[in-house]
Formats: C-alpha cells, sequence, structure tokens
C-alpha cells in the first residue's frame, strides 16, 4: 500500500512538471508571437436574393435588405432601387432560365408564383426557394412580413417593421369608423373592346375597398370578371376606382364613356380616382397608407389625417 501511495505521488509531481513546462512553453511561443492561433470564422458571403412579388420586394427593401436583391419580378414596383434592378418576368409566368441565370442563393416569392411547371424547377435546383403566404387584409400583410424577415435572418428587423405596420393599421381602422357614409364604388382592372373587367368578391380590390370604408358595389360576382352593362348600371357606383401605371389609360373620358359606366352616379359626378397599381394592390407594408388615401379621396368632407411618416414610405410612388 505504501509502495503504491509513493507511485502516485511521483506520477502527481511528474504529471505538474509537465503542466508547468507546458504552460512555460506557450509563454515563451507566446512573446515570439509564434503561439497556435484560433482560426477566424470565414464572414459569409450575403445571400444574391431574387425576389417574386410585390409585396415580398418592398418587404426586403422595408427590412434594410434591398442591397442584397440581385433581381426581382415585373409586379415589384417600389421603392425605386428595385425598379432599376434585372427583371426576370411576371410574377405568373417566370421560366427557371430567367430566375437562375442571375446567380441567385436564394429565392423568394409570394404564393402563386408560376406556372408550377417552373417552381418545380426551381425547388429541385440547389437554390433555397421560400414560398411567402398571400392574402389581402391585415393578418396576411404582417404573416408576409415576419415570413420574409425569417427567410433572411432578420426577425428582429421584422418585428419592428410588424409592429409599425400593425399600428398604421389600427390608426387606419379608427380612421374608417368615423366616417358617416360608406360610398358604393367599382374597382375597374382594365378595359378593352368596351368591356370592362372589374374586381368582384374575394379579390384584392375587394379587400382595399373595404379597408378604405367603401362598398363594393360588384360584390355580386366573385373573383376579376367583365361587368355586365346592366349589372353595373343597377349596382349605381358613386364612384370608379382604377389603377394608374400598368400600362393602360383609364381617365375619365375613357372609363365613363364604358355603356357599363355611362348611366351611373359615378358618371354623372365624374368621380374616379388613379392610384398607382402596386400602392393600391400590393398588401405590404404601405397598404394602411393606400387604403388611407383611396378614404380621403372618397371622402373629402372627412380631413383624413395623415399616417405617421416612416422611412420606408417616403419614397413617392410613381
Amino acid at each position: 500500500m505504501l509502495i503504491r501511495r509513493q507511485k502516485d505521488i511521483r506520477a502527481c509531481r511528474v504529471a505538474a512538471r509537465l503542466v508547468s513546462l507546458g504552460v512555460v512553453v506557450a509563454a515563451l511561443l507566446a512573446v515570439a508571437g509564434l503561439a497556435p492561433r484560433v482560426a477566424a470564422a470565414q464572414p459569409q458571403a450575403s445571400p444574391r436574393i431574387v425576389s417574386i412579388g410585390g409585396a415580398v420586394t418592398e418587404i426586403l427593401f422595408s427590412l434594410g435588405m434591398g442591397d442584397r436583391v440581385v433581381a426581382v419580378d415585373q409586379t415589384s414596383r417600389y421603392p425605386a432601387a428595385a425598379r432599376a434592378l434585372p427583371d426576370v418576368g411576371y410574377a405568373r409566368a417566370l421560366s427557371p432560365e430567367g430566375v437562375l441565370s442571375v446567380g441567385p442563393t436564394l429565392i423568394l416569392a409570394m404564393e402563386g408564383a408560376g406556372p408550377p411547371s417552373t417552381m418545380e424547377v426551381l425547388k429541385q435546383a440547389s437554390v433555397p426557394v421560400v414560398i411567402i403566404p398571400d392574402g389581402h387584409d391585415r393578418e396576411a400583410v404582417l404573416r408576409k412580413i415576419a415570413a420574409v424577415a425569417q427567410a433572411v435572418g432578420a426577425e428582429e428587423k421584422g418585428r419592428a417593421l410588424a409592429a409599425e405596420v400593425s399600428d398604421d393599421f389600427a390608426a387606419l381602422d379608427a380612421m374608417v369608423k368615423a366616417l358617416p357614409e360608406r360610398p358604393r364604388a367599382v374597382f375597374v382592372l382594365s378595359a378593352s373592346g368596351g368591356a370592362a373587367v372589374v374586381g368582384g368578391a374575394d379579390t384584392s380590390a375587394d379587400a382595399i375597398l373595404k379597408l378604405a370604408g367603401l362598398t363594393n358595389a360588384m360584390a355580386e360576382i366573385k373573383g376579376f370578371k367583365p361587368a355586365l352593362d346592366e349589372a353595373a348600371m343597377s349596382a349605381e357606383p358613386e364612384a370608379v376606382v382604377v389603377m394608374r401605371g400598368g400600362g393602360q389609360v383609364l381617365d375619365v373620358a375613357t372609363v365613363f364613356a364604358l355603356p357599363a359606366f355611362a348611366g351611373t352616379p359615378a358618371a354623372r359626378d365624374k368621380r374616379l380616382v388613379s392610384l398607382p397599381g402596386s400602392y393600391l394592390l400590393g398588401f405590404g407594408p404601405r397598404t394602411p397608407r393606400a387604403a388611407r388615401d383611396l378614404a380621403a379621396a372618397l371622402h373629402p368632407g372627412a380631413k383624413l389625417p395623415e399616417l405617421p411618416a416612416r422611412p420606408w414610405s417616403a419614397e413617392p410612388d410613381q
């Protein structure tokens, strides 16, 4: 037993001397500048994002991620920096070659982008594809912000943006509840050959009219469909809302020359409101502002207050 203890003591002394020697050597190497260094973590390259969908693009720029976007689709009209980027085509008529030609490392696409065959090819490529859920109300806009922020690792900025947008929706809701009336309005998407395509129920047009405190005079139809002359006139719209910048001129003379609207109260009063299409129907962070502007245009006596200034909404729309 005694011999074993003496061996243990000697082993401990040897180990202590080795440790001390190691410390001394390490110190000498450090002084000489020869100490081994821990390899520095290599910074990851910023993602090259292709953004498909106007709301997706707007959210990315609002999050301060605009410098990472290398291409957009044709519906991405805000901000101006997005319009200056390479265009991969219309969101619902994309080609895999066009999207992949810009060398993306991440593709963010609004739900409904396509065609399906293109989306399948993109999903099978080596580039991650994140589908952002669509929708046309307050909750949908907040979901879009959260999904985009998570996809690019900007959750904290996403929460801050969502809080601002939520406050804007609350202010809009208070304005609309105070309005004394709900004018009947028709949203005209396009007009060709003497026929108008209008927004019925379950459309982005219907949603923005409701947010602005208006009654959709074409709510009896569903989707975007041509308006029958008799149906439009019997609906007696007091105003017509159109998009600006969609490549088709829908001015007072053009719209109220259409048989569907010629005999309506809107035509009599020449009440037509024109706002940028991506602003009206994009359902991104600026949607409460678009609804507020639409409400102000059709409730001129209400004197609605402006929503608080936000850095991501300061740039004028085209």
